[in-house]
């Protein structure tokens, strides 16, 4: 119900934005929170819906999809948490980038590294929820050849995603290049960190003679 009724609030906005805004508006900013780059008022006032459209549809497809759909049900809560939280972010964005360009004093170089922390904190705190599947979670060969391994991944992994979101939240009050080094470090502790992590407790599985050949 909540991403319904954001989805129903962007298209709203939509239509309010594009008439106010001018022609060139800004669309990104910069690790420092400078605007570094504009685009047409119809890209930013109808693309952030599109996406959250095209994002919702996709959660609601991927259980279908997958051949693992049974497994679905036992994290649908943890399920439509993440989808709450991914749409919610960006409805939220979206709202400060139209205010933004409207001349509002809205610093979207303090606020999207929050809330992107913040989502990662999130995610992390329920990862070890989620239940082997092929397209939610930390998917490497040893996961998805193994239980144990993908249920020990994912708590790692859940610590990970929290620190990373503490970083990610700590950036703008760095530095830029200490911001951009700890951005970066961090992306390659979570997907090394988890990919390492789960080949060393496959690889022990497979000494014990526990696990299956890796998919």
């Amino acid at each position: 119900m909540v991403p319904l009724v954001l989805l129903a609030a962007a298209a709203g906005l939509s239509a309010c934005f594009y008439a106010r805004f001018p022609e060139r508006v800004a669309s990104h900013w910069n690790f420092s929170g400078e605007v570094d780059a504009y685009a047409g008022r119809g890209v930013v006032a109808f693309g952030m819906p599109a996406v959250m459209i095209l994002m919702y549809l996709l959660f609601l497809a991927l259980p279908s999809l997958d051949p693992k759909r049974e497994r679905y049900g036992e994290f649908a809560r943890v399920y439509r948490i993440f989808r709450t939280s991914i749409i919610g972010l960006l409805f939220v964005l979206y709202v400060a980038t139209g205010l933004f360009n409207l001349g509002y004093p809205v610093k979207i170089g303090l606020l999207a590294p929050g809330l992107i922390g913040l989502l990662f904190i999130v995610i992390g705190n329920y990862l070890g929820k989620v239940k082997n599947n092929w397209f939610m979670g930390i998917r490497t060969p040893w996961t998805l050849s193994s239980e144990n391994v993908w249920n020990r991944t994912h708590r790692f992994g859940g610590r990970l995603f929290v620190i990373f979101g503490l970083v990610v939240m700590a950036a703008p009050f760095l530095p830029e290049t200490a911001a951009m080094a700890s951005f970066f470090g961090g992306v390659a502790l979570l997907v090394l960190g988890t990919l390492v992590y789960s080949y060393v407790i496959y690889a022990r599985e497979q000494k014990e003679g526990k696990a299956p050949p890796a998919a």
